[in-house]
Parts: structure tokens; C-alpha cells; sequence
């Protein structure tokens, strides 16, 4: 019998001896990885497969660039294009390819860009800036940054996180026209700093992570004739009392792929907390909190098969990979850290 075969891609900034994307090849019963190549793009600090596995779409210095995934998940370069604004933070594609959306962190942009169906990048759709000011004048937070554009469930909405604002926009996306139009406003507490969100797997709840308060805010989410609809229904901490809020810094959230359980990186901490996702309410239970022999878990990638996670540890140049037990509510470290400079993102990708 045949076993699935995964790869890793992780994006770097290429300020120093990284190149671009590094391509690891994945032993997921063992949880481990095997660096294969480095593939050269200028800062690919985010980047996102397309659902048909075709395709990598990753944030560049000049805009966004396109990449076909061959038959080893090595990748093949299509094309980049400019994004409107400038440099991206976060990429986001709809299921059927159709098109991409960036999020822009120095310039508070919603870019829409138009895909073709070769996988190539056609331009620009649709664009928006987010305008006004945060509470906090005196910090760098009271402009405008989009840290985050992730899709609703079924597609129909565009959620931008604006850490800056304190609040995340939904908009209404028009497919046919290519455009963007606001229908709604979650917002988040002052100075929370909300850095991303994502949704359960049944697409009854949303989770918003916010940087700066170090708490995950819980909403019931529903798809109204009227409109998005969002409940908030809880709020957890992701640190412990004994870590404190003060110098720490929410940084990465992720669920699991059977939808059972979230996970929170902390900067500052430098720990990455576990919740038990509740399958009715979506209301979330810490499992278990451990330290990732690390500093700055910038983000972190849980693996197929649900029983280890990755940490992209960015200001210590490394990954490390963990072993979890849900039962005994612990995690272990698995072996030594695999070097990397400056890892910003991950994609774990099935090879079709």
C-alpha cells in the first residue's frame, strides 16, 4: 500500500544567507523533516497552494509570484505581478483558482488580483486601503495594517485582519466583476491588535487571534441571507499566568486537520499553548502549554496526521518539531532544531 507523500514549503527572508522558499520533503509518521532544495524569490514571506494542488502563489519584493508544482512538489516559475501597493503579508486563493488576495501590512491594502487558468498571474482586480487610526498614536500600531486576508467558509466573504485598526472588515466578494465591497465590521477590543483568523472545520465558529492583548477571541459564525454574522461567544488568554502578557506577543494560530484541537504560538514566552476544540459550541479548553526551545515562534504547521507540529522559530534561525500526547496533555521536543534562516511561513502540501 501506497503511502501519502507530503512535502514542506517554508518562506524566509532572504536579507541574509536564505534564497527564498526551501523545500523539505516530509516523513509524517516519524515527524520529520529533509531539506531538499531552495528554490530563489526575494522575501517570500507568505505563501499559499492552490486547492487543486496545482499552483504556489508566495509574496515577493516586486508583488506576488506564481509557481506551477510539479509531480516531486518541486516548483516551476510562472510569472510575477505588482500588487498595487506595497509589499504583501499574507496570500490567500479561492477554491476554484479564480482569484488571488493580498494582504498588506506597511500600507493597510486589500489587493484582488485576477488568475488565470494556466495558473499565471493576469493583474490587478480590485483594491482597497484601509484608512483611519488606532487608539495607541504614540506605538506603530495606530495605522492601518492588514496582517491577515483569509476566506470565509463557502467563499462568499473576505475577512481582513487589521491589527492597526483593532477590528477585522468582511468583505462581499463579487467573482463575476472582480470586486470587493464591505458588509460588515468585527471589532476587536482597543489595542488588542487582532494578527488572524481562522474557522472551524465545520464553519460554525471563527477564531481571531490578537497579537498584542495575547488572547484568542471565539465567535459563532453563520452565512445569513442578510449577511456575515458573527456572535462572540468566548475569550481565552494564550499564555499562562506564570509567563504574564507583559512582553509577549500572540504570533501563530492553526487548527488540526480533523478540526478537534487549536494551536497558538506565543514571541516572548516563546511557548506554544494547546486547546481542545469543542464539537458543538466551538468554545476552546487549554489540553497542554510548553516552551519550543526557541525565540520568536513566528508562526507554526501541524502535520497530517495530527500527532506533531512545527514551530518556525524566526529570531534563533530555526524550525523545531514536536511529538504530541493528547491523552497525557504533553509535547515533546523530537530532535535537534533544523537550521533556517529567518523562517517566516509554512505550507504543508499533499503531492497529487
Amino acid at each position: 500500500m501506497n503511502k501519502d507523500r507530503y512535502v514542506a514549503y517554508v518562506g524566509t527572508y532572504t536579507h541574509g544567507s536564505s534564497v527564498g522558499i526551501h523545500i523539505y520533503d516530509m516523513d509524517v509518521e516519524e515527524g520529520k523533516l529533509t531539506e531538499r532544495k531552495v528554490v530563489p524569490i526575494s522575501n517570500p514571506s507568505d505563501l499559499t497552494v492552490s486547492a487543486n494542488g496545482k499552483f504556489l502563489y508566495s509574496i515577493a519584493d516586486e508583488g506576488v509570484a506564481a509557481f506551477r508544482i510539479l509531480e516531486d512538489g518541486d516548483l516551476e516559475p510562472i510569472n510575477e505581478k505588482w500588487i498595487g501597493g506595497m509589499r504583501g503579508c499574507y496570500v490567500s486563493v479561492d477554491s476554484e483558482n479564480r482569484y488571488l488576495f493580498v494582504g498588506g501590512y506597511h500600507d493597510g491594502r486589500v489587493s484582488m488580483m485576477r488568475l488565470n487558468e494556466d495558473g499565471s498571474i493576469e493583474g490587478i482586480a480590485d483594491g482597497i486601503f484601509h484608512t483611519g487610526m488606532g487608539r495607541s498614536i504614540a506605538e506603530h500600531n495606530y495605522r492601518p495594517h492588514v496582517n491577515c486576508v483569509e476566506l470565509t467558509p463557502w467563499q462568499k466573504f473576505l475577512c481582513a485582519v487589521d491589527g492597526g485598526l483593532d477590528h477585522v472588515k468582511i468583505y462581499e466578494i463579487d467573482y463575476e466583476r472582480g470586486k470587493l465591497k464591505l458588509a460588515d465590521i468585527i471589532r476587536s477590543p482597543l489595542d488588542s491588535s487582532p494578527r488572524m483568523i481562522r474557522f472551524g472545520k465545520k464553519g460554525e465558529h471563527a477564531y481571531v487571534l490578537c497579537e498584542e492583548s495575547n488572547e484568542i477571541n471565539v465567535y459563532r459564525y453563520e452565512c445569513a441571507p442578510e449577511g456575515p454574522v458573527f456572535e462572540e461567544i468566548q475569550n481565552v488568554p494564550t499564555v499562562n499566568k506564570e509567563d504574564g502578557r507583559t512582553g509577549c506577543a500572540a504570533s501563530g494560530m492553526e487548527i488540526s486537520p480533523d478540526g478537534k484541537y487549536l494551536f497558538c504560538s506565543n514571541a516572548g514566552a516563546n511557548s506554544v499553548m494547546i486547546y481542545e476544540i469543542d464539537e458543538t459550541s466551538g468554545e476552546l479548553t487549554e489540553v497542554c502549554e510548553s516552551k519550543i526551545s526557541g525565540d520568536y515562534p513566528k508562526t507554526l504547521a501541524i502535520f497530517p496526521d495530527g500527532r506533531h507540529f512545527v514551530s518556525l522559530n524566526h529570531d534563533t534561525n530555526e524550525i523545531t518539531t514536536f511529538r504530541i500526547d493528547y491523552d497525557k496533555k504533553y509535547f515533546l521536543m523530537m530532535a535537534k532544531p533544523i537550521s533556517i534562516d529567518e523562517p517566516n511561513c509554512i505550507h504543508i502540501h499533499k503531492l497529487v
